[in-house]
């Protein structure tokens, strides 16, 4: 017999919304610190990513880009990262946010950044059948000119599978402020990569974060959101035009210090009939997988199976790929989902 909790693990699953540096395991990031001489908090792999507060994450968070120097470097942690989230969350496809700028401090360029990481992924696509897309991430807290600069630098050095633009790096304080690049997301739509940005996440932003997205940056995803419930006009304005959300359960307990029950705004966003995907956001640093979003974050949300399913397939139809990427996901998604749905559906007649 098929319980939800295997019913859960085993759907075929997209992550539209993963930080490659998070997908580092504790013993790596450790190991490398020490090869390169970067403080960490701790050398204990059980204890690296206990964190008291928000801002202990985003020191391991910078860490992390400082231990990674190198081509090799990279290309190991990008296959590792795969092989463990194909295995734990039954992983097809993911989107990974990587930050240029912050591999800049410590010297590391954008060629080189990209195909370390591009061939780390490049093989895992072909030896584990997991697909993939890159979108460069704007560090919140540089200047719109500086943001211009970096899309611009994209644009002149493309790789096929570097596809689209967004902008993320939490602060401390929760601060957001998505109209200040509005330069850098028009630049974006004229060079024809795809948009997205991090917006309305946390108690400290607001509705209106989301609506400047939308309304000045024109972005095609919304990464989190979860502010938008706030406002009713605007929820029913994004369910009407199903523009996608990027949700990750668990995080919102670390980084919000929401507690994951029926009454939590991303419950009330789907529940809305929002176009909403799952993610792990910064997977391993949250000790968390696709698997654990779904079997843990989404049961305490209230959600039953059939809109875990839906939840997965919108993944599919979020997704930046080309549109025959998308056929094959569809068409690979179906196949597992009809025996999936079978076992289930005999389960629930039992």
């Amino acid at each position: 017999m098929l319980a939800l909790d295997d019913y859960l693990r085993l759907l075929p699953k997209t992550e539209l919304h993963c930080h490659f540096v998070s997908t580092m395991s504790a013993g790596m990031l450790i190991a490398q610190a020490e090869k390169h001489g970067v403080p960490v908090r701790t050398t204990d792999p059980e204890q690296l990513f206990d964190y008291r507060d928000l801002r202990d994450f985003l020191v391991a968070f910078e860490a992390a880009h400082q231990v990674l120097r190198t081509p090799d470097e990279l290309a190991q942690v990008a296959f590792d990262g795969v092989r463990t989230a194909a295995i734990d969350g039954a992983l097809r496809y993911r989107e990974y946010f990587v930050n240029p700028q912050s591999f800049a401090d410590v010297g590391l360029g954008y060629r080189p950044l990209m195909e370390g990481i591009l061939e780390g992924l490049r093989r895992a696509e072909a030896e584990l059948g997991v697909g993939f897309k890159v979108i460069v991430a704007i560090r919140k807290e540089v200047t719109p000119a500086e943001a211009v600069q970096l899309v611009q630098h994209v644009a002149d050095n493309p790789y096929p599978e570097v596809v689209g633009i967004g902008a993320d790096y939490l602060t401390a304080e929760g601060a957001e402020d998505p109209a200040r690049f509005a330069d850098a997301y028009a630049l974006a739509r004229r060079v024809g990569l795809r948009t997205t940005i991090h917006a309305g996440e946390t108690p400290s932003a607001s509705p209106d974060d989301v609506r400047a997205a939308i309304d000045v940056l024109g972005v095609d995803r919304i990464d989190h959101g979860y502010r938008v419930v706030d406002d009713p006009e605007l929820l029913a304005r994004v369910v009407d035009s199903q523009i996608p959300f990027d949700a990750t359960p668990i995080s919102t307990t670390i980084c919000s210090g929401w507690r994951l029950d029926p009454g939590h705004r991303l419950a009330k966003l789907i529940a809305s009939g929002a176009n909403v995907n799952i993610s792990t956001d910064d997977a391993v640093f949250f000790r968390t997988d696709l698997g654990r979003e779904y079997r843990e974050g989404l049961v305490a949300l209230g959600v039953d199976a059939r809109t875990a399913r839906r939840l997965a397939l919108n993944g599919v139809e979020a997704a930046f790929c080309s549109d025959d990427e998308k056929a094959a996901l569809r068409a690979r998604f179906t196949g597992e989902l009809l025996a999936l749905d079978a076992m289930l559906e005999r389960a629930e007649a039992m």
